[in-house]
């Protein structure tokens, strides 16, 4: 027990003491008398604790008011009225006295209390004690043991237990104190408790007599009622004779107007048909007229049509011309260009110079424009301003008679040095501070031009009252004298006017309340200012922006000397606003007075608080300043509103009066809302104009009286008219898009109102019995009261209560809650229960349950039970009429029982779907319009069980076997329902509880039936379900008991404990049992079919049973081997994974929770917010097989794998016939009475060896390879057992391709061995095998497979030769060679060059061999030919190796680059796969020239091979220059054929080619032959014989010789002429053309 708990007994005086204190709290009405009560007890008896000085009280007010007033009983005797203080008096004695009782409980259950926590603290003490005991003997013993650990950590126990012990013995007190306490209050309480037993006596009395009163005027209540319930009575009789007479009259006008509206419809239908003819005129009018329109439209169309042509003709003509004109400046600029650079003149700036002087030029013009448009609205404006001033003329001639002083001294200047302004000089100064205060006189007319023409007229009055001297502020005086010589004096002197400015540091000095130290004057103290101001404090009181306030102070000099002030000041707040006109007066006797002016211009809405500073002879001394703007103060009469009591059906209504005491007028909302939020608090009123708005708006509806502190309250209320068309204006002007929604002053509260007026009726129309009446928003202006009322019409019994807020636009203005409360009184005649619940009933069941109705009326009253009559066949109400006693009760009796055709008979009462039934009963009562209504509810249900069929089939059952079948039995009712199955035959059992028990509403029970067949025939019988209501259910049932054909050697086959991934395997036989008997009585025929049996495992099955089907031949017994191989399911799986990504979440939240963030850092969130999302939208079915999820879980369900233990029944199908011959396909006529069941028991255990890797499945795939290759997988295994295991594999193939790398050993436990496996496939073939890893405790099989494929990789080049033609030297060209790889493996190549290959001779072996005639094909070039200077292979290749992935192609870039021209560059590309084979073999041939322009064509006359050094170069200049370049020769042999006398011409074929350069050059080139007309007189043709070739194309030569009549057999002609070729340079080509005719001509 803790401290805290014990100390509970001390708290109790507390809880007395404000009990009590509410109880003195309820008397306080009474604190006179006894006041008087104490004082006189105060002195005879002692004092009493303070908690019990109400008792005291209570005893004196007792024995004043007994000896004041007598006894109660007594009076009542005498047959005088008892008092309201009386009755009041008892009902107080009695709270008390009851009070008192209570308290006096309490006293003792406190005492109680006390003392059961004594008890327990002395428990304590005593289980201490004997711990302590214990303690010190077991010190002794390790203290004789001379064990000294033990014995310190005892003498530790032992001080612990003695601290415990003496806090326990503290508490002990404690408590004890408290008890006796508590006690002494308990006796006080008793003690006073006999002092009133008198007093209790008394209050009895007065009890009973106030019970005899109260019957009296009941009785005399009740003759009242009486009385007007006969006056009642005559009233309905003489209303409904009214009533009647009132329906005869509206009958006869009733037929009277069917009769006139016949004689209507016959008139409307004659017009009707005139109409529907007009109508249809009409509309082939309009018809035609549309016909017309349509006619119009078409013509315009086309009109359009041609003016489109021509206006698109037009357009094209200015376009032309824009564009020639567009020529015509650029060829004008371009001629300007070359003049000025002919000159010697930088042309671009020249032109730059001049467009900028166009675009200033540009500029200044449109400044020009600006500027006189600017002049055009000063000048208007100006001339605006004069008309304002023309105007305000005209007005100030209804005042008095101004001040010859200029109103606008400035104003006239400002208007010349503005019209000076608008020359091109400049202005002076002080033209500019006319300037500016011409724009403050403008920002000011402009200000106050939107007010209405009385506004205009009582501004302008202000304002020349601002602009007079302080002499005509003056009053005049009666009679001219000295005041008028004086003032004369002080014009002549023209003092200036002083205004004084101090520094921000002296003000600060000043700007508190001055001190004014006490100073003695003629030996007189002088205390406080030396000066008063009257008023004592300048106040502007509801200022408005932008207006100026004036105020006249006059300071009279109550110091006992001559004096004189001097201003210093205003306050620093005050310094922008205010300003004081203060003339100094001089000397000032004692008592004479000198008065100042202060002016207020505020510009910002603010408060504002401050004072003007003077000085004197005296000392320093201040007039406070005090500026407040216009404020709302709204107050109610009553917050509180309450009805009091009044009978359902009156109307109440309560007016609350509304009152703004401030200046600034508001708009008002009554939100009947429970609650106010703080961003609700300020009504929401304008939706597009802000509350800022609103409040400036109706801050400028005010009229300009305001602007002096003198304006009445009257003023305001005269002018309603006025500022609503002022706030119009204003609206318009401050928001003129808001025209369009408050065009009137009616609307513009509108838009100062929430949009939500819709929202608003809704929430007003309907709360409770409580309304509010029309006026529900609206504006109180300042100074103003509204009515706002309150109506309670009371419709239900009860308290009603309304709370609602007056919410306001204005910003600074609270809302006021108001709370309305009333309470509703029933008619005299209820029913005390409106409700009759006759909870759940069944049909066909009698139900009963008490009326009572209760009258409150002084007479009996007559009732009668009104039933619907659809219900009267199953309720029934007795007595149906009867009479209920006055301030009595009357009880009826209610019969209700529900027939079946109650859905019938009642459909608008009774649902049929959920069987509640509602019947609204009435009960008349005589003299009472209104019935008195009450509901009577039930729930009907059935009685009904329902079997979910009305026959079980067991079918064909073996004699050997059960066989059980399930029905549902299902309770129809609502209610719980008891059943049985009495009667049952001996051959079937009902399962569970042998067929006994009960059924909850709706529920649904399984019910096996077991049937167990004796003999082998034919069963039918019935069973019966008995209810509890004894009714009987009957259930029929049928079966057909047979002896199977054949027999399993065991029907229960019980395996060893397997582990998950091993198997087990069991033996048994099928035999077939009607041999023996078929041989005893039939003969045996020649051909025996055999009998079928199918073994049908169950769907995702453990066991596998081989063979599941066969035949069995008569005599033939068959063996079936059953195999178990547990394993892990997929769905367990998936859960398996959802439950670790959940505790994953959750531990990732926890270690979030436990870290503690740093302020002003963000912590992370979650360290994966994949894996959060995943396990919160991630289900068992998103789960994929052998992902990582499903690896995790499959591995944790496999570590925590505990046994398990599984039961299956196999069904083995019989057949005594085959198949049908003509399809064997077909099954089997399988009999459903041969079948036999197999009973399997399979327990499985964790395996102490599994698969880690390869996402735990047991299949390694190889995959498809490409034959020749090998491809090596590791598979890792675990040892998850206690054991060390040793690992032994099986054999595989030797011939296979598949092989294990590595040696098996021991594993210890928790170790991992890896298993290297390879597969080199040899055929194109698919592979598989099984690999078996044996242990002591189980054996892991491993499934290997693979498939063989042959790569097929094909070329986009078919091989041969691939020339890259002519190239520039030191330039390249590329081409694209595509690998494609259609085969389903990717496959490695590598591409090979012959002149890097390795096995290349060196030194140029091959070129010398080649040189030395010694190749055996000296005519065909070699294989690599002329190589680059540089030692780099003229010929790249990128890549040069890699793989390609199935089905997709690569590209091998080839590139030819040459370093120096030749003709004989020449190499072979080999692209081959990795097992050597080819994919294609391609000869490459390139040439490079120094020169664009080439030849090619004609016979070789030099080796393919050239030089290994490259060709000298000279270094002397001279020597190069006496060199002439020599020209390159060309043969060309033409062999003619000759055959059968006719010689044929013989014709070949030149190619000129120009090389397109890498930086594309435009420059064609040409080419020429030379004497070429020579070459006819030969027989020599050239066509063409000149010609130019563009950049990288080709044209061919033709060159033709035909013999001559007069050629000689085996004569050669030969003839030389040159070809130049003109490019980037000019090459000459020396060609000899050798022609010769042959007989072997090709």
């Amino acid at each position: 027990m803790d401290v805290e708990d014990r100390e509970s007994p001390f708290g109790v005086t507390s809880d007395r003491c404000r009990l009590l204190s509410v109880h003195r709290g309820c008397d306080e009405e009474d604190s006179d008398e006894n006041a008087l009560g104490r004082e006189t007890s105060k002195g005879e008896d002692p004092a009493l604790p303070p908690d019990l000085k109400w008792l005291e009280e209570l005893y004196d007010d007792d024995h004043s008011d007994g000896d004041g007033d007598g006894d109660l009983a007594v009076a009542t005797v005498n047959g005088e009225k008892r008092s309201n203080a009386e009755t009041a008096r008892m009902f107080k004695l009695r709270r008390n006295l009851d009070q008192l009782d209570c308290f006096h409980q309490q006293k003792e259950c406190d005492v109680l209390k006390a003392r059961e926590e004594l008890n327990v603290c002395r428990q304590n003490i005593e289980s201490l004690v004997a711990h302590r005991d214990a303690l010190e003997k077991e010190i002794e013993q390790q203290r004789t043991a001379d064990n000294s650990v033990a014995v310190f950590r005892l003498r530790a126990q032992h001080k612990h237990l003695c601290h415990k012990l003496q806090s326990e013995e503290e508490l002990e007190g404690h408590i004890n104190t408290g008890l006796k306490q508590q006690q002494l209050l308990l006796i006080e309480v008793e003690v006073e408790l006999g002092r009133f037993s008198s007093l209790r006596q008394e209050v009895q009395e007065e009890e009973r007599v106030f019970q005899a009163l109260r019957s009296q005027n009941a009785a005399t209540r009740l003759q009242r009622e009486r009385k007007t319930s006969q006056n009642l009575q005559l009233k309905m009789q003489h209303l409904r004779d009214k009533q009647e007479a009132v329906l005869k009259k509206e009958e006869a006008e009733y037929q009277k107007k069917i009769e006139e509206g016949r004689a209507s419809r016959k008139i409307a239908a004659k017009y009707l048909k005139e109409t529907i003819k007009r109508m249809h005129q009409q509309e082939a009018e309009k018809e035609q007229q549309s016909r017309e329109l349509l006619e119009k439209r078409i013509q315009a169309v086309k009109s359009l049509k041609t003016n489109i042509a021509a206006t698109q003709e037009s357009l094209r003509v200015q376009q032309s011309r824009a564009k020639a004109n567009a020529q015509k400046k650029e060829q004008r600029q371009r001629q300007l260009r070359e003049s000025l650079e002919a000159q010697g003149i930088n042309s671009i700036k020249h032109m730059y110079q001049q467009k900028q002087l166009e675009e200033i030029k540009r500029k200044q013009e449109e400044f020009e424009e600006r500027q006189k448009s600017k002049r055009v609205e000063i000048v208007a404006k100006i001339l605006q301003e004069e008309q304002l001033v023309k105007s305000r003329k005209r007005h100030q001639a209804l005042l008095p008679k101004p001040s010859t002083t200029d109103k606008f001294p400035s104003l006239g200047r400002a208007r010349e040095k503005l019209l000076r302004y608008l020359d091109p000089s400049p202005p002076s100064a002080a033209e500019e501070r006319a300037t500016v205060q011409l724009r403050q006189f403008s920002d000011l007319s402009s200000s106050s031009s939107a007010s209405s023409d009385v506004e205009d007229l009582e501004e302008t009055v202000h304002q020349e009252v601002d602009h007079q001297s302080p002499a005509d502020s003056l009053a005049e005086p009666e009679f001219s004298g000295l005041w008028d010589q004086n003032y004369k004096k002080l014009l002549n002197v023209k003092a200036p006017l002083v205004q004084t400015e101090v520094n921000q540091k002296a003000l600060a000095a000043t700007s508190g309340k001055l001190t004014i130290p006490a100073k003695k004057v003629h030996g007189k103290e002088l205390k406080g200012p030396p000066f008063i101001s009257k008023p004592e404090v300048i106040i502007f009181k509801d200022f408005e922006v932008g207006i100026m306030y004036k105020k006249r102070i006059v300071l009279t000099n109550i110091s006992y000397v001559t004096n004189h002030c001097k201003l210093l000041g205003v306050s620093v707040k005050l310094k922008d606003f205010l300003s004081v006109n203060f003339e100094p007066p001089g000397s000032l006797s004692t008592g004479m007075s000198c008065d100042m002016q202060a002016v207020f211009q505020p510009v910002i809405n603010e408060d504002l608080e401050g004072e003007v500073q003077f000085a004197s002879a005296v000392g320093p001394f201040s007039v406070p300043v005090r500026c407040t703007i216009k404020r709302c103060d709204l107050e109610v009469d009553s917050q509180f509103v309450d009805f009091g009591s009044h009978v359902v059906g009156q109307t109440i209504s309560w007016t609350i009066t509304l009152t703004n005491k401030g200046a600034l007028a508001t708009l008002f909302s009554l939100d009947t809302s429970t609650r106010l939020s703080p961003e609700t608090s300020h009504a929401q009123m304008a939706p597009k104009v802000s509350a800022n708005a609103c409040q400036f708006r109706l801050s400028e509806n005010t009229t300009s009286g305001d602007q002096s502190s003198s304006v009445s309250m009257g003023t305001r209320e005269l002018q309603p008219k006025q500022e609503s068309q002022e706030l119009s204006e204003a609206l318009q002007q401050e928001h003129p898009e808001s025209e369009a929604s408050a065009s009137s002053p009616e609307d513009i509260p509108e838009t100062c109102v929430s949009t939500d007026d819709v929202q608003m009726d809704q929430s007003h129309s309907d709360y409770g019995d409580i309304t509010l009446g029309n006026v529900r928003e609206g504006e109180i202006g300042p100074f103003e009261s509204l009515k706002l009322e309150v109506v309670f019409t009371p419709t239900i019994p009860g308290e009603a209560k309304l709370d609602f807020h007056i919410k306001f636009s204005d910003l600074t203005s609270k809302p006021i809650p108001i709370q309305v409360r009333g309470v509703a009184v029933s008619v005299p005649v209820c029913v005390v229960q409106p409700s009759i619940d006759l909870k759940i009933c069944m049909f066909d069941r009698l139900y009963q349950d008490s009326i009572m109705v209760q009258s409150r009326a002084s007479t009996a009253l007559k009732l009668t039970f009104e039933v619907c009559p659809e219900m009267r066949r199953h309720m029934e109400i007795l007595p149906k009429t009867g009479f209920v006693q006055a301030q009595s009760s009357f009880n009826a009796q209610l019969k209700f029982l529900p027939r079946s055709s109650l859905s019938r008979d009642a459909k608008r009462l009774f649902d049929s779907d959920t069987g509640v039934l509602e019947v609204p009963v009435a009960v008349q009562v005589a003299g009472q319009v209104k019935p008195v209504h009450f509901t009577v509810q039930a729930v009907v249900t059935s009685s009904d069980l329902r079997f979910d069929r009305a026959e079980v089939d067991f079918g064909f059952c073996s004699i050997y076997q059960s066989v059980k079948s399930s029905v549902f039995l299902t309770n129809l009712s609502l209610l719980p329902q008891d059943f049985g199955f009495p009667g049952v035959p001996e051959f079937i059992e009902l399962q569970p509880n042998d067929g006994f028990g009960t059924l909850l509403p709706q529920e649904t029970l399984e019910i096996d039936l077991i049937f167990s067949a004796n003999k082998a025939k034919e069963y039918s019988f019935q069973i019966s379900c008995k209810s509890g209501i004894d009714r009987d259910f009957p259930l029929s049932c049928r079966a057909a008991g047979v002896r199977p054909l054949l027999q399993l050697s065991h029907s229960l086959v019980q395996f060893g404990a397997t582990a998950v991934g091993d198997r087990s395997t069991a033996v048994l036989y099928l035999l077939d049992l009607q041999t023996a008997h078929s041989r005893s009585k039939q003969p045996i025929p020649p051909v025996v079919a055999p009998r079928l049996f199918s073994f049908a495992l169950p769907e995702d099955s453990d066991v596998s049973i081989t063979p599941s089907a066969g035949g069995l031949l008569p005599g033939e017994r068959r063996l079936v081997q059953v195999t178990f191989r547990p394993r892990l399911s997929d769905q367990d799986i998936k859960e398996e994974a959802l439950r670790i990504l959940q505790r994953a979440k959750y531990a990732g939240q926890e270690t979030k929770n436990e870290v503690p963030v740093e302020a002003g850092k963000s912590s992370k969130v979650s360290d994966d917010p994949k894996r959060d999302q995943l396990t919160e939208t991630l289900d068992a079915a998103d789960i994929q097989p052998w992902s990582k999820q499903y690896e995790e879980a499959r591995n944790s369900l496999l570590h925590s794998f505990s046994p398990r233990y599984r039961e299956c029944t196999v069904p083995c199908f019989v057949s005594d016939g085959a198949p049908p011959e003509d399809d064997r396909q077909a099954q089997p006529a399988w009999r459903p009475f041969d079948m036999l069941h197999l009973k399997l028991q399979c327990p499985a255990i964790q395996p102490p060896l599994v698969v880690v890797s390869n996402s735990g499945n047991n299949r390694v795939d190889f995959h498809q390879v490409a034959v020749g290759e090998q491809e090596i997988k590791r598979f890792t295994v675990q040892n998850i057992s206690r054991e060390t295991l040793d690992l032994r594999s099986s054999v595989l193939d030797v011939h296979g391709p598949f092989s294990i790398l590595n040696a098996l050993r021991s594993i210890r436990p928790g170790d991992k061995h890896t298993l290297v496996l390879a597969f080199s496939p040899s055929l194109e073939k698919k592979y598989c095998e099984t690999l078996e890893v044996c242990s002591q405790k189980m054996t892991l099989e491993m499934t290997l497979c693979g498939e063989g494929v042959f790569p097929a990789v094909t070329s986009s080049h078919p091989g041969g030769l691939l020339d890259f033609g002519y190239v520039l030297e030191k330039q390249s060209t590329s081409h694209v060679l595509k690998l494609q790889n259609s085969s389903a493996v990717a496959v490695g190549f590598r591409v090979l060059l012959a002149s890097l290959a390795p096995s290349r001779p060196q030194g140029g072996a091959d070129s010398v061999a080649f040189l030395l005639g010694t190749s055996p094909d000296s005519q065909v070039q070699p294989t690599v030919g002329t190589q680059n200077y540089s030692g780099l292979s003229v010929f790249s290749v990128v890549p040069g190796g890699g793989s390609v992935a199935p089905g997709q192609s690569l590209d091998i870039a080839i590139t030819f680059q040459p370093d120096h021209p030749s003709v004989n560059y020449s190499d072979r590309l080999t692209v081959e796969r990795m097992n050597k084979s080819e994919v294609c073999v391609v000869d490459l041939k390139g040439a490079a020239s120094s020169h664009n322009m080439y030849l090619f064509g004609g016979d070789p006359l030099t080796v393919p091979i050239e030089s290994l050094l490259p060709p000298l170069i000279t270094s002397q200049p001279h020597l190069t220059e006496l060199v002439k370049k020599p020209t390159n020769p060309v043969l060309v042999t033409l062999r003619a054929s000759y055959s059968a006398g006719v010689v044929s011409a013989a014709v070949r074929e030149l190619q000129v080619g120009c090389i397109r350069s890498t930086p594309p050059i435009k420059k064609s080139g040409e080419f020429l032959w030379d004497n070429s007309a020579s070459l006819q007189q030969l027989g020599f043709s050239v066509e063409p014989s000149k010609g130019t070739v563009e950049s990288g194309h080709k044209r061919t030569i033709t060159v033709t010789w035909t013999p001559h009549s007069g050629y000689k057999p085996h004569e050669v002609v030969q003839t030389c002429l040159p070809l130049t070729l003109k490019g980037d340079e000019t090459n000459v080509y020396r060609v000899t053309l050798m022609a010769f005719v042959s007989a072997t001509a090709d």
